[in-house]
């Protein structure tokens, strides 16, 4: 059995990272099962992607489409284009795409029109927000898939009101979540620790990437201005993403108690998390690791397709909302921050049961 595995961007590779290991045990135990790892290129930048292959041991890439910037449209042609050529000239049997980026949805509609199955882990998550590049992408991609590997219930339930039946659906755990476990004890101190004088419990990290809040000057200024004055008595370490970094140039955010730094490396990164007092954040995956990590969290979207964050976990949605956001740091400042619990099947095992699946439909 040959499997190819696509990764394009920042959150897909601590998904496919155990995945592989998965499949090199299984293989290990007498399975015939390869596999073949394409990475799109989407994201370039070597704190982006190019330190998870080192720091969660994932081989390098049989292939690289270097796709790079451009817009949604750029990008999902040049994916589609390269992805294409990959599967004329290294056919396989089942194609497995994780997430919900550009490249998750381009190599899937690639794949089917060649008639080739695909599995899409992480499958049935929705926001509700159509706004949301990613939300037209797990559309879509749910909408051809064959297996469907899922984080939760909730995302079960999804699949199910659209007519997905049941024998297609999986209920796995959560694949990130195992990268997590199996890196806790790895986690490295940044060298920003020192040169800061940080303290554990002693500071804030913030993250801003989606449109919705960094698109409009005004409205990005509004919202870090009233964040950093909500925290003043912390540090606010904010590793800025690169189309951050671009707008914020005009912006001329100069506060004392904010710190801007460059994108982290996973261990580096997750370190920062895992000791902060709490974490600011718009992105969705964050959100799965500071609730596994019990750290407060401070979402600022109207919606998410990680309920379970909320429900059962540490996440609380404020959207750019001045009084919810206000009202979550005097919950965070009185010390009376929900006390999360870890999802069903969030227990380092998501990868095996998503392998033995596989094997077992396949034959």
């Amino acid at each position: 059995m040959n499997i190819t595995i696509v990764a394009g961007a920042r959150p897909n590779f601590m998904k496919i990272a155990p995945i592989i290991e998965a499949i090199k045990e299984k293989k290990e135990g007498g399975y015939d099962i390869n596999y073949r790892l394409v990475h799109t290129g989407q994201h370039y930048d070597k704190n982006l992607s190019g330190t998870f292959f080192e720091e969660l041991n994932i081989p390098l890439p049989d292939s690289n489409l270097e796709v790079k910037s451009g817009t949604q449209a750029e990008q999902t042609g040049a994916i589609m284009i390269g992805f294409e050529n990959e599967l004329k000239q290294n056919p396989c049997d089942l194609v497995i795409v994780v997430g919900d980026v550009t490249s998750t949805m381009a190599c899937t509609i690639v794949a089917k029109k060649a008639h080739i199955k695909v599995a899409h882990v992480e499958a049935g998550i929705r926001s509700g927000d159509m706004k949301m590049p990613e939300e037209i992408n797990r559309m879509v991609t749910d909408s051809v898939t064959d297996y469907f590997f899922t984080t939760s219930t909730h995302a079960n339930d999804n699949l199910r009101k659209n007519g997905i039946p049941k024998s297609r659906i999986f209920f796995v755990g959560n694949v990130m979540i195992d990268t997590l476990l199996k890196n806790e004890h790895r986690l490295k101190q940044p060298s920003i620790w020192q040169t800061l004088g940080l303290f554990k419990k002693k500071y804030l990290v913030m993250t801003l990437h989606r449109p919705s809040n960094v698109d409009q000057e005004h409205e990005l200024k509004k919202l870090i201005t009233q964040i950093v004055d909500l925290g003043k008595d912390f540090p606010i370490i904010f590793p800025v993403h690169p189309r951050t970094q671009k707008l914020l140039k005009n912006l001329n955010l100069n506060f004392k108690n904010l710190i801007y730094v460059d994108p982290l490396g996973y261990l580096e990164f997750n370190y920062l998390v895992k000791h902060a007092l709490a974490v600011i954040t718009d992105s969705g995956g964050i959100t799965e690791e500071t609730t596994v990590m019990n750290v407060p969290c401070i979402t600022l979207r109207d919606s998410t397709e990680r309920p379970e964050t909320c429900v059962i976990g540490t996440n609380m949605l404020v959207g750019n909302d001045s009084e919810k956001i206000k009202n979550a740091f005097k919950i965070l400042n009185s010390g009376n921050w929900k006390k999360g619990k870890i999802p069903e099947l969030w227990d380092g095992k998501a990868a095996k049961r998503i392998v033995n699946h596989i094997t077992t439909a396949q034959g």
